[in-house]
């Protein structure tokens, strides 16, 4: 790789390193934020469901813009939009005004991740050039979820909880100047058709009806409007979707694209990983400080370690692995490593909590498994698709790992409060954890079996 693309690459990975880490970096900030603003746990996990929903949602809108408009264009677009809102929830004074700018983030984010990927694809044309090039892209993304425990603990303990918002503004700055300067510029023949937005929208509000349905589904007795009204306006919503999708003349997303069993199992598997691993963060915030009484600074340090062997993995490992196996068999390996963790830390709450157990837990989940699934299901979900659809292909398995971890998070919150626990992490939670790695690796290895069996049916007939 000369020069150039490798510049390009690190602009784009550094656009969805820190998306990715502000996804995490706000989980050891929780106690703080709660006592500032005086709400309880039910109410400052809005904080990360907002986000993960907005992202997930406005996500193919990104990238149908990304295709349309133009790549450069929506990055430079998306990470202004995401330093400004990141600025706005650092300064906010109110609980409230937070909530908005969090929410904000996630539109920022969604505008950025889908242009920087195709950004990389289209940078990167050989085969293997290009599954090395999204295998680093993915490889940050990773890296930031996994970095973003320990930095956000750091952060909240010597500073306050204002910086894990403001600490993205210098890099936000940097990246874009950098970017205006060696990022290409779009293709003069990319298409000015309309992006069909009423469709975004209606899957937004869709998807945040059938979160809040989800999640207030525990007060259905005492309001009973409110919870049902919401799930059946999800419904409604999801519906009316799907039959726009299939009646515009330009839908948002080509219906065709499910034709790639990859892509399907792909989007599944996100769903699970998004579901797995926003779970864990958030649990593995509250074990550590909550169950087992540790600061937030001594929480995110003990963390450290799990960043660098994930920036290890995907540097010396990772680009080994990923020629010896195909994306869906190096998908069931990092799903074993999230297995494994998952059974670790459930070990752990049966043991009194261990340190070398839960941190041995947690190495295995955002140290290796995560840098793996990231980066197999990303290559997995368009591997098949047209290079003319890398924008929206991409953001579609973007858009179920948010759509996962918006719903996963809910459904957890919910199961907290039907089952309580002696302790802030229960072991329901953990079974729940556990559950979401045991589907996916089912469907990967659906998956192998079917292409196997194709490939057999190929053979025999020729």
């Amino acid at each position: 790789m000369d020069t150039r693309k490798n510049v390009i690459l690190i602009l784009a990975s550094v656009g969805t390193f820190v998306e990715a880490l502000d996804i995490a970096i706000i989980n050891l900030t929780i106690p703080s934020i709660q006592e500032q603003f005086h709400i309880g746990a039910e109410t400052v996990q809005w904080l990360q469901t907002l986000y993960v929903l907005f992202f997930g949602g406005f996500l193919i809108i990104g990238g149908k813009l990304s295709d349309q408009i133009g790549r450069k264009k929506m990055f430079l677009l998306g990470a202004l939009i995401f330093m400004l809102t990141s600025l706005g929830a650092g300064v906010s004074q109110r609980f409230e005004v937070l909530a908005v700018f969090r929410a904000l983030q996630g539109l920022g984010a969604a505008l950025v991740m889908p242009s920087a990927l195709s950004i990389v694809t289209h940078t990167f044309r050989g085969e293997q050039e290009r599954n090395h090039a999204i295998g680093i892209f993915s490889s940050f993304a990773a890296i930031g979820s996994g970095s973003g425990l320990s930095v956000g603990g750091i952060i909240s303990t010597y500073l306050s909880w204002h910086w894990v918002f403001l600490i993205n503004v210098p890099v936000l700055f940097i990246t874009l100047i950098l970017s205006c300067y060696y990022l290409p510029a779009d293709e003069k023949n990319e298409t000015s058709q309309k992006t069909d937005a009423v469709s975004g929208i209606l899957m937004v509000l869709g998807l945040l009806s059938l979160t809040y349905g989800t999640h207030e589904l525990v007060h259905i007795k005492e309001q009973p409007f409110f919870v049902i009204g919401s799930l059946a306006a999800a419904l409604i919503l999801l519906i009316m979707v799907f039959y726009r999708l299939r009646s515009v003349a330009q839908p948002l997303i080509d219906l065709k694209l499910f034709r790639h069993r990859s892509l399907v199992i792909s989007n599944a598997a996100f769903f699970m990983l998004g579901a797995f691993f926003i779970g864990f963060l958030f649990l593995i915030s509250l074990m550590l400080q909550k169950d087992m009484g540790y600061s937030a600074a001594s929480a995110g340090l003990m963390l450290v370690p799990f960043s660098i062997i994930s920036a290890l993995t995907a540097k010396f490992i990772l680009p080994y692995i990923s020629k010896r196996l195909s994306s869906s068999r190096m998908g069931i390996f990092g799903w074993l490593f999230m297995l494994t963790g998952g059974l670790l830390l459930l070990t752990s709450v049966y043991t009194g909590h261990p340190l070398t157990v839960v941190l041995l837990g947690a190495a295995c989940i955002s140290g290796v498994g995560m840098t793996f699934c990231f980066t197999a299901l990303s290559v997995m979900g368009i591997q098949d698709a047209e290079p003319s659809n890398y924008g929206v292909a991409s953001s579609l398995t973007s858009t179920s790992y948010f759509l996962g971890a918006g719903i996963g998070l809910s459904f957890m919150t919910l199961m907290s409060q039907v089952f309580p626990s002696e302790f802030a992490v229960g072991s329901l939670n953990l079974i729940i954890l556990i559950g979401y790695a045991v589907l996916a690796l089912g469907m990967l290895l659906y998956f192998i079996l079917r292409s196997l069996q194709g490939k057999r049916r190929e053979i025999a007939v020729s």
